[in-house]
């Protein structure tokens, strides 16, 4: 059985990471085989994509039984980054439907989705400074943006795990639902994310990130570029086009 498994329903692909004896730990076989997911999730027939796991854990971080170890020097260049920058750059939503513990490596690939679902059994663990390490995968990078440097660095610093609850007052998910219903959930989301029209929402990505770095003045320069180019979509133009005739008629029919 393959250590990560992808499903097509339609335009949204689910990408499960699928060790589920170790909580979906990542050791190397697991992240090749991961690599490949990202590159079906890059094919422009798919509109979303939804990461999850199988089992009782989402990712419990590295396999610390595994042989391999992700340590400097170039360990976690070859291991995690080329995950973490493939995650980044599709321009489609990733949405992280969290069944269980996201600890570590684990944690930093739920952070790194553009939208986190949460099922009531979900635990966040931050586990790189119990064991000395600093954060990895990215989490260092994302965390911040979502939670703010403070209450980031004392939740990293104290490693104290965070149940799904109180994920969701802190901002680090957008919704809690029983686990039962998680997959449901999460693939809706998907589902009403792919059905809009054009480039707008890899480009509304591109923009919240350009606005992360740069002043106002810059990010209404490259609004007004992006804004072009979402314009231009031909799926766009037919969807306006579908709501003008669409208001028409009812204008009609009143």
């Amino acid at each position: 059985m393959s250590p990560v498994l992808t499903e097509h329903d339609g335009p949204v692909l689910t990408v499960t990471l699928n060790r589920p004896q170790v909580l979906n730990a990542l050791d190397a076989t697991t992240l090749h085989a991961l690599a490949d997911a990202w590159q079906k999730a890059a094919d422009p027939g798919v509109r979303a994509v939804v990461v999850t796991g199988s089992g009782r854990g989402f990712c419990a971080g590295a396999d610390l039984r595994a042989p391999a170890d992700p340590s400097p020097p170039g360990g976690l260049r070859r291991a995690y980054h080329p995950h973490v920058l493939a995650m980044a750059a599709l321009d489609k939503p990733v949405i992280a439907a969290v069944n269980g513990p996201a600890a570590g490596a684990g944690l930093s690939l739920a952070a790194a989705a553009d939208v986190r679902v949460a099922a009531d059994t979900a635990r966040f663990v931050p586990a790189f400074a119990a064991i000395g390490l600093v954060p990895d995968a990215g989490g260092a990078y994302f965390l911040p943006r979502l939670l703010g440097y403070a209450r980031t660095y004392e939740w990293l610093a104290t490693g104290r795990p965070l149940d799904a609850e109180e994920a969701l007052r802190w901002g680090l998910v957008s919704q809690v639902v029983p686990v039962d219903d998680l997959l449901a959930t999460a693939l809706d989301l998907a589902h009403r994310m792919a059905a809009v029209p054009g480039a707008a929402l890899g480009l509304t990505k591109r923009l919240l990130d350009y606005g992360l770095t740069h002043g106002l003045a810059d990010l209404l320069n490259e609004e007004e570029r992006l804004q072009a180019r979402a314009v231009a979509d031909p799926a766009r133009q037919r969807a306006r086009a579908e709501t003008v005739g669409r208001l028409s008629r009812e204008k009609e029919n009143r």
